[in-house]
């Protein structure tokens, strides 16, 4: 006990500040390391998600960034005939997310209404936590519509229930029945940001049909385009559909396939991870240096307050364990920061509500945390075995007698 009480109080806080830079510098290096690792997961998952896409034949339309659409060339009408054209000359995907109306449950939450017609819901292969899938044979003014609603819905609007309200895109009053509840944590990946995703907790689900279609407004109509994804295709009739809207609307897309969609990520986002990467790389080796320096700095100031340990039964197998659980107690205080930072941020976007964003997870966090987090321990194990062992090298080369206590 007296040993431990010796190198906490002589050997590691001999320089608090320094300690206390490294704690910092672990900190960061900590957060950085999971914010990689986090994005990659997210970006691993986001790839097996839209694989479904990156396939011949498939072509995603994207609004050209220079793109300048008057307000009177895009109207109801027209966008009503370029549906009816898609209608009979392509098969299309067509799923349109975000479209907010105030529902009453129990968190309290604003809820978006998701729309999403037969083949992207094939594609998509939502999971269900009980429940069946949603049917798209319906007369919109006299059946019920069936939906799916998020996992934080089911309480309040559980399978076999009921939802009248107004639909924020035909602006007419609805009769809903719940079909089936979404597993928890259901997702959607951007196809252009395979990292970036929504997740629908506290989504409805609502089928469209041709009719549907036409029965919608100008928002669902638009925001509809953003995304739609032409199947069994070809590049001419991707084309002729990018000629068809612009004559029509005035609005310039582009069709891109999914890998092309896929190679422009990775071009700018493995820029950035590689920066991260660096950046990270760069503060483990300055607080290996840091600790190593720090360790061997003091114990030459106090040699011989060690030398008396030394002599009095203090192994170099005991030190070597004297520090491990040194640097154990500060990647412990640094991994319980970034575990709170990373909790508090989650339980953020409940207290924001924001619904796109509210998780359910241990303590908040996802699986995806989860694993980021065990990624950055075993970086810390390695940081703390190259720390100690390399201290203990270094100590050992230190000339140490009986006569430095003369």
């Amino acid at each position: 006990m007296r040993i431990l009480r010796f190198f906490i109080t002589r050997i590691f806080l001999k320089r608090w500040i320094l300690v206390l830079g490294m704690i910092i510098l672990l900190f960061l290096a900590n957060y950085l390391s999971f914010t990689a690792a986090r994005s990659i997961i997210s970006t691993f998952q986001g790839f097996q998600q839209i694989e479904t896409l990156n396939q011949d034949g498939t072509f995603i339309a994207n609004l050209d960034p220079d793109s300048k659409a008057e307000d009177e060339t895009v109207n109801i009408d027209k966008t009503r005939k370029l549906y009816e054209y898609l209608h009979n000359n392509y098969t299309y995907a067509l799923q349109a997310d975000g479209f907010v109306t105030s529902l009453d449950n129990e968190h309290k939450m604003e809820v978006t209404f998701n729309y999403i017609n037969e083949e992207a819901y094939k594609i998509n292969q939502l999971r269900l936590s009980q429940g069946n899938h949603l049917n798209f044979i319906y007369q919109l003014n006299k059946d019920q519509i069936p939906v799916l609603v998020g996992a934080g819905l089911a309480k309040t609007y559980p399978v076999g229930s009921t939802i009248e309200i107004k639909d924020p895109v035909t602006q007419q009053l609805v009769n809903l029945n719940v079909q089936g509840v979404l597993k928890k944590n259901t997702y959607r990946s951007n196809f252009y940001a395979p990292n970036s995703k929504n997740y629908f907790n506290f989504s409805i689900f609502l089928p469209v049909n041709e009719e549907f279609i036409q029965s919608a407004g100008l928002d669902l109509h638009v925001n509809g385009l953003m995304d739609i994804a032409l199947l069994d295709s070809n590049e001419e009739e991707a084309m002729n559909l990018k000629e068809y809207i612009q004559e029509n609307l005035g609005m310039k897309f582009n069709f891109f396939t999914q890998q092309e969609n896929v190679d422009y990520f990775e071009e700018y986002y493995i820029y950035s991870l590689k920066i991260i990467c660096t950046i990270t790389l760069l503060l483990l080796l300055i607080i290996v240096c840091l600790a190593i320096w720090n360790n061997l700095i003091s114990i030459r100031l106090m040699i011989k307050d060690f030398t008396i340990n030394l002599v009095v039964g203090l192994s170099y197998s005991k030190l070597r364990a004297i520090f491990y659980g040194y640097f154990g107690l500060l990647i412990s205080i640094t991994l319980a920061l970034l575990f709170a930072l990373i909790a508090f941020n989650r339980y953020g976007f409940w207290l924001g509500k924001a619904n796109l964003l509210a998780t359910y997870g241990i303590f908040g966090l996802i699986s995806m945390d989860w694993i980021a987090l065990l990624i950055v321990l075993f970086i810390d194990l390695i940081i703390a075995f190259t720390i100690v062992e390399l201290t203990i090298k270094k100590i050992k080369r230190i000339p140490i007698s009986v006569g430095v206590l003369n």
